[in-house]
């Protein structure tokens, strides 16, 4: 049944209990700043509608907490430039035909290739609480399953937390006391992988029949790494990314990635992989994807700042792939208070509704197109329908590792082994490592 919403006043009420009628019944009427839009296909409109959606987590009378499932809002962006994209998502063509009739022709999508809803999720850790971290994210994969999401990606790092504004007591020379005590605790926060935290996270996937892509702090011994975790819609673990190169004070609490984990996953809903924030900037990182036909490109971040929104058009351009950009959005109180959590780094005088990071998911089409994002305004599940035959329309102007490559010129190696500090002769032997 295809549904649209119905007359009345522009919907603010939460998607479960929204007042919607089926299609047939109704004009197609979409709510603008510029009155209502009348469109004649209304099997249309239910289709274009969802390439516009941002499920607001902003606008709801209550906020995400550790114990309350906070109802989400269905919302369409109302501004003229989204009625604009709206009208050039739906690309109706006036066609006249011999009784002088006008009738539309709809060039959108190629009904042949196979399409896949996903969802970028915009959303807050709790700080140093990694079981409430988990069923929030429970909470937003049901969510986002709900709206018949196919694949969920999770921000930089929202498993363990991203530790913003955080020095952790380090200068040239010495490390604080209090930092090491900060180290200990973000320690504490991290997860092993594999890890009981990763077989939820895995059964999380298969309850809900979605591919997750899940931001964490990994835990290995006493050395942290930021890292990505894959998951298919049966509920297996796939594997990892961990980040090659911590940007700036990074470095000092996050260890550094090699290239045996620089995974591209081939699924049914296409070719998955990630990297993670300032690694998007390394062009050789980005060609190894490439190398390995990444579909569907997901970049995590901590990056709020507009000029990030050039980096993600451009590397949908350049490899002929959706992007699907997902950070958090922070306020202070999301952070423990002071003088637990400190942050550095600004000199504003920071009250607990302070915004720390703004955002600016989005997901972006192998032509460049912004389908949905970037939202800047709050926790948001933000999704769009991805047409895969997009990707080879994409390639057939530009190929990156293909017909544009000119590897007689320019080539790259990747070394692709697993590097390690201690190695022992024995954990090559059939019987396995020696005991002694």
């Amino acid at each position: 049944m295809s549904l649209i919403y119905c007359q009345g006043p522009p919907p603010t009420f939460p998607y479960r209990n929204c007042c919607l009628r089926p299609a047939a019944a109704q004009p197609a009427l979409l709510h603008s700043p510029l009155g209502l839009i009348s469109l004649s296909s209304t099997s249309r409109l239910s289709r274009n509608v969802s390439k516009l959606e941002t499920i607001s987590l902003k606008s709801v009378s209550r906020r995400y907490s550790a114990n309350s499932h906070i109802p989400t809002i269905n919302t369409i962006k109302d501004s003229k430039r989204g009625i604009v994209e709206a009208q050039k998502r739906m690309a109706l063509v006036p066609t006249i035909v011999p009784n002088g009739a006008v009738i539309e022709v709809d060039m959108g999508a190629d009904s042949a290739a196979p399409t896949v809803r996903a969802t970028v999720v915009q959303a807050s850790t709790i700080f140093y609480d990694t079981p409430a971290t988990l069923d929030k994210a429970e909470r937003l994969i049901a969510d986002a399953a709900a709206l018949g999401s196919q694949l969920v990606v999770f921000p930089e790092a929202f498993i363990g937390g991203y530790p913003r504004g955080s020095t952790f007591g380090v200068t040239i020379g010495s490390r604080s006391l209090k930092g090491k005590e900060d180290f200990r605790k973000y320690h504490a926060a991290a997860i092993d992988v594999p890890g009981p935290e990763v077989d939820r996270l895995a059964a999380i996937a298969g309850k809900y029949k979605v591919y997750l892509v899940m931001g964490v702090i990994e835990r290995e011994g006493y050395t942290l790494y930021c890292t990505v975790l894959f998951f298919n819609s049966q509920g297996q673990y796939l594997g990892k990314h961990r980040k090659l190169m911590p940007t700036a004070l990074e470095r000092i609490i996050w260890g550094f990635g090699d290239g045996s984990t620089i995974p591209v996953f081939e699924t049914p809903i296409g070719n998955i992989g990630a990297l993670i924030c300032w690694e998007n900037r390394m062009p050789l990182a980005r060609t190894a994807l490439y190398g390995k036909g990444i579909e569907i490109y997901c970049a995590p971040t901590a990056d709020s700042r507009d000029v990030w929104q050039a980096s993600m058009t451009h590397i949908a351009l350049e490899g002929g792939c959706f992007v699907l950009s997902a950070n958090q959005f922070c306020r202070r109180k999301d952070y423990p208070p002071p003088p637990e959590y400190e942050f550095a780094g600004t000199d504003e005088d920071l009250s607990p509704d302070s915004v720390v990071c703004a955002g600016g998911s989005v997901i972006i089409s192998p032509s460049g197109q912004v389908l949905a994002g970037p939202n800047y305004e709050g926790e948001a599940l933000i999704s769009a329908e991805l047409d895969l035959g997009e990707i080879a329309r994409a390639k057939f102007d530009f190929d990156v590792v293909g017909h544009y490559s000119r590897p007689e010129v320019l080539s790259l190696t990747v070394k692709d082994h697993p590097t390690t500090a201690v190695s022992f002769t024995s954990a090559s032997k059939a019987e396995g490592p020696s005991k002694s």
